[in-house]
């Protein structure tokens, strides 16, 4: 486990997918299905793994299931890689106890995102960030996510946390790559944060701003593809980048499927099923694709070599 004791103990790139949370019932975590996503990721040469994110469906879990999850991924990383643990809760104490929890399991990170459903302020938000870091006993990772809580960490608001030596980071899923090269000249303050993207197809974008890696769910179900791209990126092997990328752009046509909101996670844990890691059950409130929408996840898995 990093000392959070200095900011300099924790710094991450490369590929750090936010895993999906496999289930074999409602609230029942399906310990070999977890088992078979952490081997497959790690496998693929993943640099670290974030649990209890979006893609991991988090808001929907109940906190016996968190738990339960954080020991279990814990016990089967076995130090292998770095593990980022998601504790955004509504409640400011339940975020304190979860991250507690999480490092008495061994965690390496913990990652807090805007508080949700009540939209803050910056001056409120950045007031919760001050009061929260002290408490919480593990290198922290803000996570900037403004299409899902509503409220950005706006630029601003992240020089001012930069002050605080236990912030390691920012993951940002905005899109907005305005913002997301405002974020990395933060970097001229603090030259020790990690810097990950969100969205997966823009990783070479991301990389030429200065970015540190990319937290890409298709890295669930192909880690070797995301993997691959970020070290010819690192060698700056523009061909081999050009090839990969048409693959990755092909690979987000999954995410296209469907018509709700829910259709990221349910594509993704549609093709971890495909390829025989876990089934897709989501949580609820979401359904598991029908046929008809699983058979054309399999189709674009099958056109670039996945499945």
């Amino acid at each position: 486990m990093s000392d959070p004791s200095t900011s300099t103990a924790f710094s991450l790139g490369g590929i750090v997918p936010p895993l999906i949370t496999p289930l074999s019932a409602r609230d029942v975590l399906d310990r070999e299905g977890l088992a078979r996503l952490l081997d497959h990721v790690i496998d693929g040469g993943v640099t670290g793994v974030f649990i209890l994110g979006t893609t991991g469906e988090a808001p929907s879990l109940s906190y016996r299931l968190r738990r339960e999850l954080i020991a279990e991924t814990m016990q089967l990383v076995d130090g292998r890689v770095r593990v980022l643990v998601g504790v955004t809760d509504t409640a400011f104490v339940e975020t304190v106890n979860l991250a507690q929890y999480a490092a008495d399991c061994g965690a390496d990170a913990a990652v807090l995102t805007t508080p949700y459903y009540f939209p803050a302020g910056q001056t409120e938000l950045t007031s919760y960030v001050e009061a929260i870091q002290p408490l919480i006993p593990l290198p922290l990772m803000l996570y900037n996510m403004p299409q899902l809580t509503k409220v950005w960490f706006e630029i601003d608001t992240l020089r001012r946390l930069s002050a605080i030596d236990g912030i390691v980071g920012v993951k940002d899923s905005s899109g907005d790559m305005d913002y997301f090269a405002q974020l990395c000249q933060l970097k001229q303050d603090r030259p020790d944060w990690s810097i990950l993207l969100g969205p997966e197809a823009k990783l070479a974008e991301a990389h030429a701003l200065g970015g540190d890696g990319g937290v890409c769910g298709g890295a669930n179900v192909a880690p070797r593809l995301f993997t691959s791209c970020f070290e010819s990126l690192q060698e700056r092997d523009a061909s081999a980048v050009d090839s990969i990328q048409q693959k990755i752009d092909r690979f987000q046509d999954i995410y296209d499927i469907g018509k709700y909101a829910s259709r990221h996670i349910k594509a993704t844990k549609a093709a971890a099923s495909l390829i025989g890691i876990c089934n897709d059950l989501p949580a609820d409130p979401f359904h598991a694709f029908a046929q008809p929408e699983r058979e054309r996840v399999a189709e674009i898995l099958r056109s670039i070599d996945i499945l």
